[in-house]
Order: C-alpha cells, then structure tokens, then sequence
C-alpha cells in the first residue's frame, strides 16, 4: 500500500514538473517542488538539482528526512531547496506540497514598491485572504533565514497558502500536488492580467469588498472538484509515467 502511495506521488510530482517546464513557469535547472510522504516518519519527494522540469521522470525524484538528507534516490538537493521546503512543510501541517518557483508574472509583482496582487479580475480573488507578503529580501536561501521567513508567515496565518517573496518569486503550498499547482497555474494567470492592466498605464478598477467577498466564496466551493479534475487532463496531456 505505502510503495503504491509513494509511487502515485511521483507520478503527480513529475507530471507538475512537467507541466511547469511547458507553461514556462521555471527558470533553467533551478526552483523545486516537494509533496510530503504520509507516515511517521518525516519524508519528502523532491526533485535533484541538475534535471530539466521538462524532462522529470517519477524515478528521478529524491526522497529526502527532514534534515534534508537524500534516503533514497541519486542525486543531491540543491540547498535552496532544502531551506525552504522542510521549514515550510513544518510550519502548517495542511502544507503536503510546496511549489516554489520565479515564475515571470508573479516575480514581476515582487520587483515594485509594495507589489501586491489586487482584487482587479474574478481570478485574483481566488487568493483573497491566502496571501503574504514577505517585504524583507535575505539574499539567496543558502540558510535556513528564507525557509523560516515563511514558516514564520505561515505559522501567524495559518490560512495563508500563497506567499510572495520579495525581489525573489513566490511559494505555493496545498494539501496535494494537484490542488497547489491548481493554484500555481491560477496565480501565475492572474498576476500576468494584472502586469498587461497595469502595462497600459490606467488606474487599476478594483473590485469592492462585497464583490471580491462573494467571488472567492464561489471559487472555494468548487476549488478542490476543479483542480482534482484539471490535475487529471493535465497527467494524460504530460503523462511522466510514461516517461518512466
């Protein structure tokens, strides 16, 4: 049961990869994503450092402790990766994947004073009250500063899910790898309507508080169905089992 577990999460995990490579949402060999093992111990898949998204196959993913430290698998973890996803994944236990990535649109937003992603389009509030920000820039995440910038945001709020990090990119976390890069997708397309509104050089019209309110309250009836469903098109469309 537990190998088949594991063996399903890599599927997901590697078809993410994927997918991301294909939509453009990575940068070179860099960025990582991790989904969490149930069991008593503390695991995690993640990917090795030095494989392209775009060629991530299920058997590629390391399985890591929560020191960081590669169980099973070849390859090594870059360390970036291994300061913020076990420090994130620790902060909120509904946290079983963490998607982080510089994704154009969403990093854009990180560049300017105060960047914020507004309540502008139907989209955007599907992150309404999910949201950090974290203002302060640490440098690369060569230490566990970053990973602790977040766990410290997540543990303050704990319906946070998105967080963007300043002059950096930005950490997606959910309770699968299909409902996280349901949201990666819908932040990334929200943040690029927002960067074209605001590329025209008119005022953004937001929307008001009662609207924005009643939207994500639509949204979040159907959000997990959808992104279950959405998830399911995208595994027959970049099928890295297959890829195996």
């Amino acid at each position: 049961m537990m190998t088949t577990m594991i063996d399903d999460l890599r599927e997901d995990l590697a078809t993410a990869f994927r997918v991301a490579a294909a939509m453009d949402l990575n940068e070179g060999i860099c960025n990582h994503f991790s989904v969490q093992v149930p069991g008593a111990e503390e695991r995690y898949l993640i990917n090795p450092y030095g494989i392209h998204w775009s060629e991530m196959r299920p058997g590629d993913l390391l399985l890591i402790d929560g020191e960081g430290q590669v169980v099973e698998g070849e390859g090594e973890v870059e360390a970036t990766a291994r300061y913020i996803h076990v420090a994130a994944h620790r902060a909120n236990p509904r946290h079983a994947a963490v998607l982080h990535t510089h994704m154009p649109f969403c990093t854009a937003l990180t560049m300017v004073e105060n960047g914020s992603l507004e309540m502008a389009h139907q989209t955007a509030c599907r992150f309404h009250d999910r949201t950090v920000y974290v203002r302060e820039f640490g440098g690369l995440a060569l230490d566990e500063d970053e990973g602790e910038a977040i766990a410290t945001s997540a543990k303050h709020d704990s319906a946070a899910d998105i967080f963007f990090l300043a002059h950096h990119g930005v950490t997606v976390c959910g309770a699968s790898v299909a409902e996280a890069f349901d949201d990666l997708y819908y932040l990334e397309r929200a943040a690029r309507q927002q960067v074209l509104a605001m590329s025209t050089g008119l005022p953004l019209k937001l929307m008001n508080a009662e609207q924005v309110n009643h939207t994500a309250r639509q949204m979040r009836q159907v959000m997990k169905v959808q992104a279950e469903e959405h998830f399911t098109v995208l595994k027959r469309l970049y099928p890295a089992k297959a890829a195996a």
